[in-house]
């Protein structure tokens, strides 16, 4: 493989790399076919086909010819042609060399799969020993556990232990307060390497040119606080204490209240619009009840909602989404707006349209749809971006606009739309699109140029035109987001969230007519390789926000909110563009 390797990755692991390598290469010289190694595709990335099985102790190799364009056949920059029938004599190559090496060092690869696994137990590698994951959302902690269920990764909950460990959030090195239900990790345990690997703050990298992301720490992805311990910790319990349920049952509710910070959530409220209940939510923060509802919260009241099973059909719902529901004996509140003021507002269903076809990016558009069918549960109409002049634009109230090219867009009528109330999700690539267009605020952050760089210029090499390109390049980077938490695009979340920066996109605060939501500040940059050029333009700008045009709103995201569908935190940040935006 191309460098940078991860520092995990063992000698006997990249030996034996190169030694299945050259038993290949035996090969592919006895036929005369061409072949190339230690150029573009690195070991680094969790996600690999081939760094996987390496962080788990085994031997991981990439063979690949002719990409996903070759079909049958396909021309060859030198003119000639590759036929299936080539590249499956191969691949049927490199197959039984890679059985022949394994057969011939068995004993050894089997002794070495045995230490991997007793060194991890011994002596896990990397700077943490144990980690701590603060329990402040406990669907979010739910979710990390189930992904560290799927991938062997033993965990429990609470400690005695009293220590100092190092914030992801803040960077600091603080006191941990461990309680019950907070998730402990040693890292003394079989899977030492890929923990390390999936929680590492910072990626060490031995080369920048990488193949894809270089920051993926789960603490981020999940927005979850999280500690890492320089010393080795127990928990008290394999599971944490069971929750005490308060879902209501009782029909003498004057309204039900439920939480929004998680996806848990955003299914419960799905669920409700698809059985006709009115649900609102609150603008602000209340109290009532001697309890506190955060602002968005979800309010479910008996006023307006006719169904003869009003209480079942609510309490149902909560059961499947495993919601724990409060109820509001009065819409008298403590503090705060009373359930009938201005501030509660009134969350419409939404009919949605999802954007496909011709110029559309399919894994942006695959990872929208995947959300709503398999996680959300909503339904979800997909048109292809070349049917858009056919149909009924008045069937539709959000129209989402995945990362793509829209130069074949009727732009007239989607403003039109837009204006009359319609709500536009342009996501990444989307937004520039619609730049410059009438009637929208949002502009591209130019970078400011140095008047020395006017009156110098700098010969470039051509044997380092590589090097150079790195300098403005971002192969995927976490950065720190200030979010105005009052918005409702940021409902259920802190002042702050972190996003994987895939590009380097920033664009200027939108004026007297939009919400500078999630905003980039000079000291926004976390973890993962990022250009020198790239991280300078990459200071004081707008990443989330929303324009209000007529009575419709555009919501701008500059950055994927759902990546590959592992950015569990951004999650809700889309359902919130989605569901609580302009109601």
């Amino acid at each position: 493989a191309a460098e940078p390797f991860h520092k995990d990755i063992t000698q006997w692991q990249r030996d034996f790399q190169t030694l299945i390598g050259r038993n290949n290469a035996k090969y592919f010289d006895k036929n005369g076919w061409l072949y190339f190694t230690k150029q573009e595709f690195d070991l680094l990335y969790p996600s690999y086909g081939d760094t996987y099985p390496l962080y788990n102790g085994s031997i991981g190799m990439t063979y690949e010819q002719g990409g996903i364009r070759a079909g049958l056949a396909i021309t060859t920059a030198d003119g000639d042609t590759l036929t299936l029938d080539e590249r499956i004599a191969h691949h049927h190559a490199t197959g039984l060399s890679t059985i022949e090496m394994a057969s011939a060092n068995a004993p050894r690869l089997l002794s070495e799969f045995k230490k991997f696994y007793d060194d991890s137990r011994n002596s896990p590698p990397g700077e943490f020993k144990g980690y701590v994951v603060k329990n402040d959302n406990n669907d979010k902690l739910t979710t990390l556990a189930k992904l560290l269920d799927k991938n062997g990764i033993q965990y429990g909950f609470g400690s005695a232990t009293n220590t100092g460990g190092f914030n992801y959030l803040t960077g600091a090195t603080e006191n941990v307060n461990i309680a019950v239900n907070d998730m402990v990790i040693n890292a003394h345990q079989p899977k030492a390497v890929l923990l390390n690997v999936l929680f590492e703050p910072k990626t060490f990298m031995t080369d920048s040119n990488t193949y894809d992301i270089t920051a993926w720490a789960l603490p981020y992805a999940y927005g979850l606080k999280t500690y890492g311990l320089k010393a080795s910790i127990k928990p008290l319990a394999d599971h944490a204490p069971a929750a005490v349920s308060n879902t209501a049952t009782a029909n003498s509710a004057y309204a039900y209240v439920c939480s929004w910070k998680s996806m848990g959530d955003v299914q419960f409220l799905a669920a409700l619009l698809k059985q006709g209940i009115k649900v609102r939510y609150s603008e602000t923060a209340f109290e009532s009840g001697g309890k506190k509802f955060d602002a968005g919260s979800l309010i479910i009241a008996r006023s307006g909602n006719k169904h003869n099973d009003f209480d079942g059909i609510v309490t149902q719902a909560a059961r499947q989404c495993n919601r724990n529901l409060v109820i509001l004996l009065s819409g008298f509140v403590d503090k705060g707006s009373d359930l009938g003021s201005s501030a509660i507002h009134y969350i419409s269903k939404p009919s949605v349209m999802l954007v496909a076809g011709d110029g559309v990016s399919s894994g942006s558009m695959g990872e929208v749809w995947q959300l709503f069918e398999q996680q959300i549960g909503y339904p979800v109409t997909v048109v292809r971006s070349q049917d858009l002049n056919r149909i009924k634009w008045g069937d539709f109230d959000v129209m989402i606009l995945p990362d793509g090219y829209y130069d074949q867009l009727p732009y007239d009528k989607m403003q039109n739309w837009v204006h009359d109330g319609g709500k536009l999700i342009a996501m990444e690539s989307a937004i520039n699109y619609l730049i410059d267009k009438k009637g929208i605020s949002i502009k591209l952050k130019e970078g400011k140029k140095d008047d020395k760089d006017k009156k110098s210029v700098s010969l470039k090499i051509y044997d380092a035109r590589d090097r150079d390109a790195i300098k403005s390049s971002i192969p995927g980077a976490i950065y720190k987001v200030a979010m105005d938490k009052t918005h409702p695009l940021a409902f259920g979340f802190p002042e702050y969230y972190f996003t994987l920066k895939l590009n380097d996109r920033l664009y200027d605060y939108l004026g007297d007519d939009g919400w500078n939501v999630g905003t980039l500040k000079k000291d926004g940059y976390i973890s993962g390789f990022v250009g020198q050029k790239t991280r300078e333009k990459l200071n004081d700008g707008l990443l989330f926000g929303v324009q209000s045009s007529g009575r419709g709103n555009i919501v701008y995201m500059a950055d994927d909110p759902l990546f590959r569908g592992f950015w569990e935190n951004g999650k809700l940040l889309f359902s919130n563009a989605v569901f609580m935006v302009g109601q």
